[in-house]
This record gives C-alpha cells, sequence and structure tokens, in this order.
C-alpha cells in the first residue's frame, strides 16, 4: 500500500489552506484584527495559520468559514485547476424555491439563479449589496417604505442594510438572477428601480460604477 502519495497530497492540501484564508482576508478587506473579533480567535494565531506556521484544526476552520461566508470545503482545497466550469447543483429550498449557484470561488461577488415560489413578505436587513434581474415572472421588491414591481429585462440593485424583501408579485413563481456583493465592493451606484421605468436603472459596467 503506497501511503507516500497520500501524505504528499495531504501536505499539499494543508499548506494550501493558509494563503488561501490570507487571500480571503484581504478580498474582503479585513485586517487580522477585524477578523480576530468576528471569530474571536487571537490575532497571533490567524497570522500563524495564514502564514503556514500553525496547522488550522476544525475548531478554527469553522468559524473562520462562517466569517467570511463560505463553505468548509471551500477553505480546505480550492476548486479543480484546469476546468472552468461550473458544474451546477441545484437546492431546493422551502415552499418550491430553487437555488443555483452560478459561480465556485469565495471572496467575491456570489452569483446565483432563483426561482422563488410564491410567500408572505418579511424584511430583512444584513451586511451586503444586491443586484437582482428579473428572468421571468415579475418580481416584488420592497425597500423599507416603497414597493416595486419588475417585469422581465428589468434590474434592482440596493444596499442590503436597508430593510428589504423579494418574492413573486402574484401567485406564480418568478426567475431571476441574483448577484451578492459581501461588502458592496463590486456595486454600483446605489438606488432602487424607478417606479415608472425600472429599466432605466443603471446596470453594471456603467460610468456610475464604483470600484473596491
Amino acid at each position: 500500500m503506497n501511503t507516500g502519495s497520500g501524505d504528499a497530497e495531504l501536505e499539499q492540501i494543508l499548506d494550501g489552506i493558509g494563503p488561501r484564508l490570507r487571500s480571503l482576508r484581504r478580498d474582503r478587506g479585513l485586517t487580522l484584527e477585524a477578523l480576530a473579533a468576528m471569530t474571536g480567535i487571537s490575532v497571533s494565531t490567524l497570522s500563524r495559520v495564514e502564514s503556514g506556521h500553525r496547522r488550522p484544526t476544525l475548531d478554527l476552520l469553522i468559524p473562520l468559514a462562517r466569517a467570511h461566508r463560505v463553505a468548509l470545503d471551500q477553505l480546505v482545497a480550492a476548486p479543480a485547476s484546469g476546468d472552468p466550469r461550473v458544474h451546477l447543483r441545484p437546492l431546493r429550498k422551502e415552499r418550491g424555491s430553487v437555488l443555483v449557484p452560478l459561480t465556485q470561488y469565495p471572496g467575491r461577488v456570489q452569483v446565483f439563479k432563483q426561482v422563488l415560489a410564491p410567500r408572505q413578505p418579511e424584511l430583512v436587513t444584513h451586511e451586503g449589496y444586491e443586484w437582482l434581474y428579473v428572468l421571468a415572472g415579475r418580481l416584488r421588491l420592497i425597500l423599507g417604505a416603497r414597493d416595486f414591481t419588475l417585469r422581465p429585462g428589468e434590474v434592482a440593485e440596493f444596499d442590503t442594510t436597508e430593510p428589504h424583501w423579494f418574492g413573486p408579485a402574484d401567485t406564480n413563481a418568478v426567475e431571476i438572477l441574483h448577484l451578492f456583493g459581501p461588502r458592496g465592493d463590486q456595486a454600483v451606484v446605489r438606488a432602487g428601480p424607478s417606479t415608472t421605468d425600472p429599466a432605466q436603472q443603471t446596470r453594471p459596467g456603467s460610468s456610475g460604477q464604483t470600484g473596491p
């Protein structure tokens, strides 16, 4: 039984975790101090893990994955090289909704295709920035006290620290593309869709785009 190759592969995987954690933290614009405050892990421990001087354990990786909003396996092993295709894995959610992740790299804007089933509005707030594009059906978007209806081809973009909810505007499901940026780094001008012509909203790549 050849254990040498297995040991070498394990060493390679472990050696890659620190640089991946450092890249994630820097992509999110976090200092070691800020990440320590989020996770309860000391600055010195985080620094040693990122530099490879300390081997990461589950009790370190789990809070780090949670802080970076990535799956644990994304910290342990990088996406396969040489194949840029994203292997789609639809996730069935409550009440018939479906979520299809369209991106595979952590630390950047995440892209999803969603089919949303009818549900009751429940406004939420969280850090980040969202961009919605309606593919089919009618989307209802509530932003604070404002209420909008978007049709296929129309776009909405907003800061998620504002109370919001979106879902079908009627009894039929709505299909959308959903882009979510952890800190709004890739976001454009912060505005809601016009009540008269939502399609005139600024789209990504326009002159209103802001940088990291």
